[in-house]
């Protein structure tokens, strides 16, 4: 079975093809084929890159549509060198990684005229992301035709919150028009959890853990029973942690002060908190945490304290999930910052030794995937586990592409 992945974000596609048999393996397997399209170096430059069976293609590709140029990704699939199907017809199942799912969609579907609809409407929630992800959509009917495919959504392992960590302190009518706290990063929180259980080999329905997904965008969820029972991300992924160029939360009283003395409207505001926010705001230089961590061996004072707030944000609201969950068996680190930058996990985890919890500093600053850095005698586990977002959904496929085939 042949499984096409594709993860259209704002301003870049990830696509990845996958090939399985009649069973699901332990561990992610390699790609055969995996791909990139970037908007965010040139305007109106598509930068492409492709691997497959150690093979490189990059190309800048003049065409700005999205269609066009994924559909250009597609065809390196069968032709040139990167070439690893015969034809396009070898493609059983395509999944998407979508935004927003409201509070209809709790579980991957297949998508519909109806699911697009719904994807569509719910734009508003997630301007930046939804249109991109139905964008995707189309190119795949306009490439592959009618070949099923499935929606996996980021707000839906959040879907089961308590009301009370789901529901705003404003006017009650505020959740009655569906101004709720959603949540997001859930592919990957559910995966980073799902793997914890297996890593340490224990019922996921029985451990307690706190997932962090630290990339550019940074959230958390506190997960009992494998059920999220808390998350940092709101109605929006603007909430919560201080992230790459963020604010995270602020006091809502600053917008209404700058709207009223410096006249700032909605777009200003949003171009501000989303993306001139966070480590980038403070340190004036770059939303990147490996440029944040050079800029403090340069000693940038501003660096520096990007960094410092950055830790604190992020010990802050570990220490809400904790106490949503009433204790702690594992803390879990995932995405680019959690799997590769051994000072945030150590300093984070420094906060918490009242817990019992001892990271071990060896053995964290070679940051192995897959691999609990804990002490021995520690009372809470600490695992890395790699963000797997693209194998998360070709699983999810895999499953719908069996049931399809025992339906017909």
């Amino acid at each position: 079975m042949k499984i096409l992945v594709l993860n259209a974000g704002s301003s870049s596609d990830k696509s990845c093809l996958y090939e399985l048999g009649d069973s699901l393996p332990e561990s992610p397997p390699e790609p055969l084929w995996e791909a990139k399209l970037d908007w965010t170096h040139h305007q109106g430059v598509a930068e492409l890159k492709v691997k497959s069976q150690g093979k490189v293609i990059e190309e800048a590709l003049q065409d700005n549509s999205r269609a066009g140029a994924i559909a250009h990704m597609l065809d390196t699939l069968w032709q040139g060198k990167t070439q690893v199907l015969d034809n396009r017809n070898e493609i059983d199942i395509v999944g998407h990684r979508v935004v927003h799912g409201g509070q209809d969609y709790r579980e991957a579907t297949i998508i519909t005229p109806q699911v697009k609809e719904a994807i569509a409407h719910l734009s508003i929630l997630a301007p930046s992301h939804n249109p991109a992800n139905l964008e995707g959509i189309a190119a795949i009917e306009q490439t592959l035709g009618d070949v099923p495919q499935v929606a996996m959504f980021d707000t839906a392992f959040h879907s089961q919150l308590p009301l009370a960590a789901a529901i705003y302190p404003g006017p009650y009518e505020w959740f009655e028009q569906g101004i709720r706290r959603y949540g997001f990063h859930g592919i990957s929180h559910q995966y980073a959890a799902e793997r914890a259980s297996q890593i340490l080999g224990k019922d996921l329905t029985a451990l307690r853990l706190i997932t962090c997904h630290l990339g550019n965008g940074c959230s958390l969820a506190a997960i009992r029973n494998g059920i999220s029972v808390d998350t940092t991300m709101g109605f929006t992924p603007l909430d919560g942690l201080m992230m790459g160029t963020r604010s995270g939360s602020v006091d809502p009283g600053i917008l209404i002060y700058l709207m009223r003395q410096s006249g700032y409207n909605a777009d200003q505001l949003d171009e501000i908190l989303n993306r001139a926010s966070g480590l980038k705001g403070i340190s004036g230089e770059s939303g990147d945490m490996r440029q944040i961590l050079s800029g403090i061996e340069q000693g940038n004072p501003r660096s520096k304290i990007a960094f410092d707030m950055y830790i604190h944000s992020l010990r802050s609201h570990i220490g809400a999930m904790l106490a949503s969950l009433g204790g702690l068996d594992t803390l879990v680190f995932t995405g680019g910052v959690g799997e590769n930058k051994a000072s945030v996990r150590e300093l984070a985890c420094a906060a918490f030794e009242f817990l019992g919890l001892k990271i071990d500093p060896e053995k964290n600053a070679l940051s192995p995937l897959y691999e609990d850095v804990a002490m021995a005698d520690s009372q809470v586990r600490v695992l890395i586990v790699q963000a797997q977002e693209d194998w998360a959904i070709a699983k999810q496929c895999w499953k719908f592409a069996l049931n399809i085939a025992i339906s017909n």
